[in-house]
């Protein structure tokens, strides 16, 4: 009977995990990535498309948006953990300049919304952009510094978010496609045909 007890007890506990991660669009180690944050990230970038003309403009749709937003979440989780393994950090600072910048590049705050449609990036998610995007930059800069030659660069911050994804563990939801360890990106999934759904259901 007490074995019995504690057969019973480890199931549930398994079955409470898993119940746990129900809400998980990904885990990169301890980080969880909600559903909700991803499907934010697509509503808000469907929403800002319907006050602007995008008819000249390539733009992902269906299980592409969804995978495409999911694995920015995920590269910046990744990029971050692999920026804390080499000391780096990136600042607000650093940040805010960088968006003023941004600014700059596309005339202004007026035509900001149109250049996030056509890249692809949620308002809410611009600093965060801008983040991984200085990751990647200072990640880069020290390959370089350590002898690498300038065309191997891209390679070998593939190579260390790649073997960071390995150490770490990373899982994701199979709504959103399949995680391949080997090149360290989402790719599509036959059953992943359930991945658009209305943010409301």
């Amino acid at each position: 009977m007490k074995k019995f007890l504690t057969v019973a007890v480890a199931s549930i506990a398994v079955a409470l995990t898993g119940c746990a991660q129900v809400g998980a669009a990904a885990t990169v180690g301890g980080v969880r990535i909600s559903q909700a944050t991803v499907q934010g990230s697509i509503d808000s970038i469907l929403a800002e498309r319907s006050g602007i003309d995008t008819s000249q403009m390539q733009l992902e749709t269906g299980e592409t948006l969804n995978r495409s937003q999911l694995r920015f979440h995920l590269f910046g989780t990744l990029l971050r953990e692999v920026g804390t393994e080499l000391k780096i950090t990136v600042t607000k600072a650093e940040i805010d300049t960088q968006r003023a910048a941004i600014l700059q590049q596309v005339g202004g705050a007026d035509q900001l919304p149109i250049a996030l449609v056509a890249a692809g990036i949620a308002p809410q998610d611009l600093d965060s952009y801008i983040e991984a995007l200085t990751f990647s930059d200072k990640i880069s800069n020290l390959i370089s510094a350590s002898g690498v030659p300038e065309e191997q660069v891209g390679m070998e911050i593939q190579r260390l978010i790649t073997a960071k994804a390995k150490e770490v563990g990373v899982t994701v939801n199979p709504r959103y496609g399949t995680w391949d360890p080997e090149t360290a990106d989402v790719v599509a999934k036959d059953a992943a045909g359930s991945a658009v759904t209305p943010s409301g259901n």
